[in-house]
């Protein structure tokens, strides 16, 4: 007998339409009470919620609804001297939150508002000889960092700043056998990390050295019976991992290779009807971070209510087009 597959029930009363209306409601409201708990535990998560919730009203076509002075003010007070962005004021900058600076200031179109130079000098800064990307001054080496750093350059039109060579050499160092990538080479197989190397590689144009046919596989293996995704075998469906998944298949050509109606239900059925906002499996606690990734997820499937999402920067296409940016993909 072989090993059961890991995975969960949808409830026969799971939502079965978006509730656009609600998750817009959900993020604009979240956080404005600084007094919570939870607000105050995610402090260290501070401007990458930032950036999730902007993205989510951006794909909602909601983005109005925050004040942009003040989000650019508080993007502003998490740089360094110098230096790159913390997660909140006086945090040590990080490549994941500087991405995520870059990211919102890209869709405001106010770059211009920081020291781009200085934001520039700390990615290029955190690459190491063999090509790989640190997190910070501490070392932690991850792909991840690879991508943030690509995914930064190349929104600031700077990929002339680091080795690209080298940090293509150390990606495809980080490929399995199953076509797949972990997080540094050797590491298991993980859908977080094989986004983070795809996209990295779309960024640099080196998608041929991709084994397509065998990672588009394992990835459409990644879909359960109750049609969610997870990030490698043996785990419990997650709706993050319809963005991790399906954005490396919409890159190299293999979306269709999913069923696609089954992932829908799935991610409708994680919304909450009451405060709005999408858990990671249905009747979990919602969270910006899930209900981005599960908009976005959406908006990749083809929902016309939704903003289009570019695949690579998960940002909406619009902002991608307006700064001329040409990525790799496969058709």
């Amino acid at each position: 007998m072989g090993t059961p597959q890991s995975d969960i029930d949808i409830p026969a009363n799971s939502p079965t339409q978006l509730w656009r209306i609600k998750h817009r409601d959900y993020i604009v409201n979240y956080g404005k009470s600084k007094d919570d708990y939870e607000y105050c535990m995610s402090e260290y998560l501070r401007i990458n919620g930032v950036y999730w919730g902007i993205t989510t009203l951006c794909l909602l076509d909601q983005l109005d609804q925050l004040n942009k002075t003040d989000v650019i003010s508080f993007v502003k007070s998490c740089q360094h001297s110098s230096s790159g962005f913390g997660a909140s004021p006086n945090h040590d900058p990080h490549i994941l939150s500087t991405l995520s600076a870059i990211q919102i200031l890209t869709i405001y179109d106010a770059v211009n508002e920081i020291d781009v130079e200085s934001a520039i000098e700390f990615v290029r800064s955190q690459q190491q000889s063999d090509g790989s990307f640190s997190g910070d001054k501490w070392g932690e080496i991850d792909n991840r960092f690879s991508f943030c750093a690509l995914a930064c350059l190349s929104l600031l039109g700077r990929l002339d700043a680091i080795n690209v060579d080298n940090a293509v050499d150390f990606i495809l160092k980080c490929m399995n056998f199953d076509g797949a990538f972990g997080c540094k080479p050797g590491s298991e197989s993980h859908s977080a990390q094989v986004y983070c190397c795809v996209g990295s590689l779309a960024i640099t144009g080196r998608l041929h050295f991709l084994n397509v046919d065998a990672l588009g596989w394992w990835l459409s293996e990644r879909q359960l019976p109750s049609g969610g995704l997870n990030g490698r075998p043996e785990k419990l469906p997650d709706v993050c991992y319809s963005w991790w998944v399906l954005s490396s298949l919409a890159i190299i050509g293999k979306l269709h290779w999913i069923k696609r109606e089954k992932l829908i239900t799935f991610i409708l059925a994680c919304q909450d009807n009451e405060t709005g906002g999408i858990a990671d499996k249905p009747g979990d606690l919602v969270d910006p971070f899930h209900t981005l990734f599960g908009i976005a997820g959406l908006s990749l499937l083809g929902d016309t209510t939704l903003k289009q999402v570019n695949p690579v920067y998960c940002m909406p296409e619009d902002v991608i087009h307006r700064l001329g940016l040409k990525v790799q993909m496969l058709n």
